[in-house]
């Protein structure tokens, strides 16, 4: 268990004793409470600004920046190196090369060494290097023993510039992404959060599109270096450094190791073009079930919306945990839904979406859909209790701090800031935003974001068991969710 971990269970058992006394003291024998809860005469100070530790920020002249931060609790070193372009852009007819790429270039390893001989050694320093690719974003991560951090970074940089993709290993990398494919209409809560996705954005958006087998047939090992060589390029880098170190030290390796790489062209994404789903039902008839997943989903927004605090409070009455109005009314007053939720998603430099989701019995899947949208309808014409903006900001602040309480976590997200060119203050500011959003500000922008004739609605269900036809929620379209075989395979009757 970490040190710190352990200092806060510390504080918050010691929290708990005061607590349990306080009341022991207004509930012995003899007190008069008169039907009050003394638990709410603990005071309950106010929240202090956040004001994280800011990483140190070092821009070459290459154009790569550099982040670290010192963290002496434990004799550790983490590093990653965030590059930028990732799966939406590669093209469309080699959907899951960027996948591929993150995969098999570790496990290839260098030009000097294997990706089995790599594990050997880093395995004797329980250490790691890994590389992976995503949405946005390839990467490499590190992390060590302080002590063990030259040679663990060496390795991290030899892996960096000096790939050597191997056929085993593509091949390799491919027959697991064959097998996620193959069993990809397994889960019918899978299948409901695929669809919804691509019923969002369309179902050829880089947002959404699937990888088949024919679009991973088609990356070839010149596709994986040609990609490498078009993003590992300096000023399309970050590299961002925490742990035990000095930061001068620290500055000095990696101007090193890095002022030496000459800028290059920028990856740049095609901006990619977004409109409302076409309001209809879309259906998904799995027989093997007896329960359907319902996703009612729009487009959502981007974090940089002005009204994205307002949103966010919104969001949270609406459906944030169990005191939420969609749990209150759809799961606790009716009965209606073993889950249910929402989220109202804001991406950094695209729309996130706007989607209700609920498992419920078969035979209750409109009655469920029906109830989900009179929730989402009220939200435009009940204005939100002064109870409900306390509890929606005090969850949301209170949650808040736990996803910063460690100067790692600063850092992740000073880098995630510094990727889609946020101003370096937008944590400070958060605590400030929430706060000042007023009841009046949750109904403006419910009728300004919110309108049920731009949602869809998709359904994952056994359509034998339903209790009312899915057409009574509006046109049906019966989705074809079919894999389509690998090439040269036979097509079956």
């Amino acid at each position: 268990m970490r040190i710190g971990l352990q200092r806060k269970l510390s504080v918050l058992a010691a929290v708990l004793v005061v607590a349990t006394g306080a009341l022991a003291q207004q509930t012995k024998p003899g007190a008069t409470t008169s039907g009050s809860k003394p638990w709410t005469r603990i005071p309950v100070p106010p929240l202090h600004n956040f004001k994280p530790e800011q990483p140190k920020k070092i821009v070459l002249a290459n154009g790569l920046t550099i982040f670290l931060q010192e963290d002496h609790e434990l004799p550790f070193v983490n590093g990653s190196i965030l590059i930028r372009g990732g799966s939406r852009d590669e093209p469309a007819d080699k959907v899951g090369l960027v996948s591929l790429y993150g995969q098999t270039w570790r496990t290839s390893g260098t030009k000097t060494a294997s990706g089995d001989a790599l594990d050997e050694t880093l395995a004797l320093k329980a250490a790691d290097v890994e590389t992976g690719g995503g949405l946005a974003t390839t990467s490499v991560h590190w992390s060590s023993f302080k002590q063990d951090f030259d040679q663990v970074f060496g390795i991290a940089m030899d892996v960096l510039l000096h790939p050597d993709f191997k056929a085993d290993k593509l091949a390799l990398g491919k027959q697991q992404l064959a097998t996620g494919i193959a069993r990809r209409n397994d889960d019918a809560s899978g299948i409901a959060a695929r669809e919804a996705s691509q019923v969002a954005y369309g179902k050829d958006s880089p947002y959404s599109r699937e990888t088949e087998y024919a679009t991973i047939a088609a990356v070839k090992l010149d596709d994986l270096a040609a990609w490498h060589d078009k993003t590992v390029v300096p000023n399309g880098m970050i590299v961002a450094v925490s742990g035990d170190f000095d930061s001068a030290a620290m500055e000095s390796k990696l101007r090193k190791a890095f002022e030496p790489m000459a800028r290059g062209v920028e990856e740049k994404t095609i901006p990619a073009t977004f409109k409302d789903p076409k309001h209809a039902v879309y259906f998904v008839n799995k027989t093997d079930v007896n329960q359907s997943n319902v996703y009612i989903v729009g487009l959502g927004t981007e974090r940089s919306n002005p009204d994205y605090y307002a949103l966010r409070v919104m969001n949270q009455i609406f459906s944030g945990g169990f005191g939420s109005r969609l749990f209150q009314e759809v799961r606790t007053r009716l009965g209606l839904a073993y889950s249910v939720g929402g989220a109202y998603g804001a991406a950094y430099d695209h729309p996130g979406t706007f989607t209700v989701s609920a498992a419920t019995k078969s035979s209750s899947t409109v009655d469920a859909t029906t109830a989900m949208l009179a929730q989402i309808e009220l939200l435009k014409t009940k204005p939100p209790t002064a109870i409900e903006m306390k509890s929606a900001k005090d969850d949301i602040l209170n949650s808040f701090i736990f996803q910063f309480d460690s100067r790692d976590k600063t850092l992740g997200e000073q880098v995630t800031l510094a990727f889609y060119g946020y101003p370096p203050d937008l944590l400070e500011q958060f605590k400030g935003g929430i706060e000042k959003v007023t009841a009046a500000d949750i109904t403006r922008v419910a009728n300004k974001y919110i309108d049920v004739s731009k949602l869809a609605i998709v359904v994952v269900g056994n359509q034998a068991e339903f209790g009312t036809p899915l057409d009574k929620l509006g046109p049906v379209t019966t989705l074809d969710i079919t894999i389509p075989p690998p090439p040269g395979a036979p097509t079956a009757k």
